[in-house]
């Protein structure tokens, strides 16, 4: 009799999860039969960090010139946006009131109050979120007896914030809980929205709000799962940034969302101020008066004026009044000369983007630069840099390495090879160019401006500099490409895309990434995909890791007295691995020795040892720290690492000559366990979770010692993965987290380009265990020197910087070998490094 209840049970379950499946795909099917004046849209916006001047941010987008465009477009297709103003600054005063207000500020418009009895009544799920929040209405979105709804209705459309995760309510006890649960005001605001409002799709305005982060389950939700609960059987439509397609998958797979790409700004080179220039006008008067007698005078004024830069922190300076011989003197001009060149091209985006809004003739010449400065062996592509370099009889990657030695005239080379290139594609680009500095009917001018030799606008400008005998060929097949990006660079599908998905229409996937790197993202408007996660780390991803991987081992062992770093702690992130194919896998897996053994059909679930002869060296310890993000898009991958290690500390070998078997051993004999479970290496939040929050604690001012971040990045960070416990889950193991990272001597991290720079999002400190290994290891080393690893196509090279490092530590931030505008760029990635 029990078994038979419990049967009618699991199929009533079933039968009432089918129809809410089914219910919501009934939902989409109907924006094809309702008219477009009588369907219902509702714009969520956000506000994060929940403080002044946040409400309605996005990643690289201007939100409400951007809804303001949206709507002016809706309303000329026939949607009912009654009584949307004339601006979008009247837009953003209707919304917010005060441009300045705090989220739970009175001057945000309210929308809707909704009493206690109506919220329970339709939010079935409610009494769930009382264990985290008490009784309704709570003090979040709240004003002691009614939830807030915030936000501004126009006709048929509603512009609503989303409101905050919750981590403001109660900082700490959140901060340290393995999970938690939206807030009431949280799941009123979209109850509101679908039963109250009804609205036939919400539109999640930019790159990202919460809904999609809420706890639950990684993949196949169920409706136990907060996301799912929360969005219930709305069309979940979501602009999102083209640059990132792990984040955007989460969005996909946990909020059911069809998400549209937008394009992300171009970069610009940073340029120089106040003292760099003069720094910099310093320079030009040494390399045309060096050999008067003027020279020792004019070194002098460059070093005085690189310490006031601060620059001595970066480039090793003489006292000044020291007398120097001449070649001496060019070798430091030469070195404050790359760093200032390295300052001035850094990669910075140029603004926010408007939707719909294609980009300027400026923008698209700052965008084609760094798409030409690649080369692309498998289309029969060149850089320009290279064919530049070539011209003068020097290959770019000498050059390049000239210039970071501080060699004067590969630096003044270098220089040249970066303004012609900038040159010769803003010819290319004025070609194409009306009055007003929009670039127009693409397909139409590149017919008339290409194979028609010294007509051909590169050429000409070209002809004008030391490059005129640049190979014609090589810069006509160049170009060529480049045109067909502009062409994608300038096309405009984001309005258009949002419209087919209200109509419950077809949205054409495309891949995300980096626009640079695989122009096939362009043009923006697609749904967002990424990639076959069993496919990585492609052959391609594993060469590079292990160039990487053994100049940066080599750098360690020269920097601590001829030994190999024991351990290496990396940190691992999905949109990273998407990009490069699973570069920072790949490096992982180069570090204890293994390689990854695809099968026929290109899927690698499974990893074979390398021999200690063919490694030349001893098999490094890691402490793998996966990002939530990771975790939900590679969990294959997850288990992928954990066999290898496990494998690697199961090997009969010398524990001289391997630190996972070493390190595993000693373990097991502190934790009382085999050494196999000893061996746990890969470890990331509880499922459902992400983050460590130690961001927000920081954000939020809400710890008091450095010591209760650091026991916050161990609560959540601690899960450990198991492959011999398939389905288990993650399981806490603090104590064997703790262990591992007492051992580490460096801790690491890849990133992909220079987009997203240390200095950009919270995400990197609030990932970086540094600060955690120094209180973990016993003997309290602290960081001696912070190596920079700076990587070309072909091979990786080493620079160091000695100087004792402040208690908050610094990150070191090395892009690698694009060289768009001077020294540093972003040919396929960066990474930092810090030594302990």
């Amino acid at each position: 009799m029990f078994l038979l209840v419990l049967h009618a049970g699991k199929s009533h379950a079933l039968h009432k999860r089918v129809e809410q499946l089914c219910t919501r795909a009934i939902r989409w099917a109907q924006l094809k039969r309702k008219t477009k004046e009588k369907k219902k849209l509702a714009i969520t916006v956000f506000s994060f960090p929940p403080d002044k001047g946040n409400v309605g941010t996005a990643a690289y987008l201007n939100v409400f010139n951007s809804i303001y465009s949206v709507l002016s477009d809706l309303k000329k297709d026939g949607y009912n946006v009654e009584g949307l103003p004339d601006t979008p600054e009247a837009l953003i005063e209707e919304v917010i009131h005060d441009k300045e207000a705090q989220f739970n500020s009175p001057n945000l418009n309210v929308a809707y109050r909704m009493n206690v009895r109506e919220y329970q009544y339709l939010t079935p799920y409610a009494s769930l979120l009382e264990e985290n929040w008490g009784k309704p209405p709570g003090h979040l979105n709240s004003d002691g007896e009614n939830l807030l709804v915030y936000g501004k209705q126009y006709g048929n459309v509603f512009i609503g914030v989303q409101p905050t995760f919750g981590y403001e309510g109660d900082p700490m006890r959140l901060l340290f809980s393995k999970s938690a649960s939206p807030h009431h005001g949280f799941a009123a605001y979209y109850t509101f929205v679908e039963k109250i409002f009804q609205a036939d799709a919400v539109l999640h305005f930019g790159t990202h709000g919460s809904l999609e982060f809420m706890p639950g389950k990684q993949v196949g939700m169920s409706d136990t799962c907060y996301p799912d609960s929360l969005i219930g059987n709305i069309p979940n439509i979501y602009y999102y940034a083209a640059n990132n397609p792990s984040e955007a998958t989460v969005a996909k797979r946990r909020s059911y969302a069809n998400t549209i790409s937008y394009l992300t700004p171009p970069a610009e080179n940073a340029g120089l101020y106040k003292g760099l220039k003069q720094l910099s006008e310093l320079i030009s008067s040494y390399q045309s008066l060096k050999d008067t007698g003027r020279g020792a005078q004019i070194v002098s004024s460059i070093i005085s004026t690189a310490k006031q830069c601060n620059l001595d922190k970066d480039v090793p300076l003489p006292e000044e009044g020291e007398e120097l011989p001449p070649k001496e003197r060019d070798l430091i001009v030469g070195k404050v000369y790359a760093k200032i060149m390295e300052i001035e091209s850094r990669l910075l985006p140029c603004g926010l983007h408007v939707i719909g809004e294609p980009p300027s003739a400026i923008e698209a010449v700052a965008t084609l630069v760094n798409i030409a400065a690649l080369d692309r062996p498998e289309e029969g592509i060149s850089s320009l840099p290279g064919i530049l370099a070539a011209t003068v009889g020097r290959d770019i990657e000498d050059v390049y390495r000239g210039s970071d030695k501080g060699i004067l005239a590969d630096v003044e080379l270098l220089r040249q090879i970066t303004e012609a290139s900038r040159g010769a594609i803003t010819a290319f680009v004025e070609k194409t160019t009306n009055s007003k500095g929009q670039v127009v009917n693409v397909a139409n001018n590149l017919s008339t401006i290409l194979g028609f030799g010294l007509s051909e606008p590169w050429v000409q400008y070209l002809s004008t500099t030391k490059f005129i005998r640049a190979d014609r060929e090589k810069l006509r097949v160049l170009f060529g490409f480049l045109g067909e990006c502009l062409k994608l660079v300038v096309q405009d599908n984001e309005l258009g895309s949002l419209k087919l998905a209200l109509e419950g229409s077809y949205v054409e996937p495309g891949p995300g990434g980096d626009p640079i790197r695989n122009p096939k993202v362009l043009p923006t408007g697609k749904n967002i995909h990424a990639l076959d996660p069993q496919a990585i780390p492609t052959a391609a991803a594993l060469k590079s890791a292990k160039i990487v991987v053994d100049r940066l081992l080599e750098r360690q062992k020269a920097d601590n007295g001829g030994k190999y770093p024991e351990t290496v702690a990396l940190v691992l992130w999905g949109t990273d691995n998407i990009k490069t194919y699973g570069e920072s896998l790949a490096q992982v897996l180069w570090m204890i020795g293994v390689r990854p053994v695809a099968d026929t059909f290109g899927r690698v679930n499974r990893v074979e040892p390398v021999s200690l002869e063919e490694l030349g060296r001893p098999r490094i310890d890691v402490v793998v720290n996966c990002s939530g993000v990771f975790r939900d898009l590679f969990i294959n991958q997850m288990n992928l690492l954990d066999r290898a290690v496990k494998m690697v500390a199961e090997l009969d070998e010398p524990v001289e000559m391997n630190y996972v078997r070493k390190h595993a051993q000693e373990q097991a004999e502190e934790l009382g366990v085999s050494l196999r479970e000893a061996a746990t290496r890969v470890f990331s939040n509880a499922s459902g979770s992400y983050s460590s929050n130690v961001n927000l604690a920081v954000e939020n001012a809400s710890w008091t010692d450095e010591k209760q971040l650091q026991d916050m990045y161990l609560s959540r960070k601690s899960f450990a993965f198991d492959s011999d416990a398939p389905g288990a889950g993650m399981k806490e193991k603090r104590k064997a987290f703790e262990l591992a990272l007492a051992t580490a001597d460096a801790t690491f991290q890849n990133l992909d380009s220079s987009e997203i720079s240390l200095t950009d999002v919270s995400h990197y400190f609030d990932s970086d265990p540094t600060k955690l290994v120094q209180g973990l290891r016993k003997d309290g080393r602290d960081e001696a020197a912070q190596p920079q690893v700076v990587r070309g196509d072909d091979e990786e090279w080493v620079r160091g910087s000695q100087g004792d490092r402040e208690a908050a530590h610094k990150h070191c931030r090395v892009e690698r070998n694009i060289r768009t505008g001077g020294q540093l760029g972003l040919r396929g990635g960066q990474f930092h490094v810090h030594r302990r």
